[in-house]
Parts: C-alpha cells; structure tokens; sequence
C-alpha cells in the first residue's frame, strides 16, 4: 500500500517494459476506475428515484452500489501497480478473481433491481 503514494519506486524494480505495456495497464486501471465510477452514480441513482415506500431495499441497493464503487477504485489502484510489479520483473501478471466477483455481484444486484421494477415495489 505504500507504493500506491510513491509509484515512482517501482521504477527501482527490475527492468523497464515496452511502453505499450505500461500504457495498457494504465488503460486497464482507467478501466477499472470508470466501471467504480459507474457503480457509484448507479449507487446515487437508485437512492433518488426508487420511492419512499421501499427505502430499506432502496438503501440496500444504493449502498451495495456505492461500496462496489469503492471497491472496484481501490482495486484498480492494487492492481495496476501489481501488473507493473510483475512487468518490470519480467513475471506472469497476477491473477484476480475479482473481476468474477464484480460481475456475479452485478449481475445479482441487476436481477433485485429487475424483480423490483417487475414486480412494481417501485411504483
């Protein structure tokens, strides 16, 4: 976690990349910030227009929403800086099952929301 406020240490480690490498893992973690960002307007979304009649599921919706936001930002972060740790020294890149647990949580918190529409709890 240090080096997250020093990235430029890594550069200590190993070797330099080709430079399209390091360009896309950069590409990788604006990727991944973008999908947090996404979540976290989702998050807000679903807090101002679901009604009042539901607001415990409203709030454990938009709440779900804006701590995968979080998560997903902070998990760029770690790995981006993984990915040129390995790089630079000359290693496979890591492996993350996150990105399985980021879409199954989507993909259940798409079906809530469906369930909800459908069955008109919002509205």
């Amino acid at each position: 976690m240090r080096l997250w406020w020093a990235p430029g240490r890594v550069q200590i480690e190993g070797k330099t990349p080709d430079y399209r490498f390091s360009l896309a893992n950069e590409r990788t973690f604006l990727a991944w910030l973008r999908t947090g960002l996404a979540l976290v307007g989702g998050g807000f979304a679903v807090d101002q227009f679901l009604p009042d009649e539901e607001r415990a599921l409203r709030t454990v919706l938009a709440v779900a929403l804006l701590v995968g936001g979080a998560l997903c930002a902070l998990r760029a972060v770690s790995h981006w800086l993984r990915c040129e740790r390995a790089m630079r020294r000359g290693e496979d890149l890591p492996v993350s099952r996150f990105p399985t647990v980021l879409a199954l949580a989507v993909g259940v918190l798409s079906a809530v929301m469906v369930l909800v529409v459908a069955l008109g709890w919002a509205g």
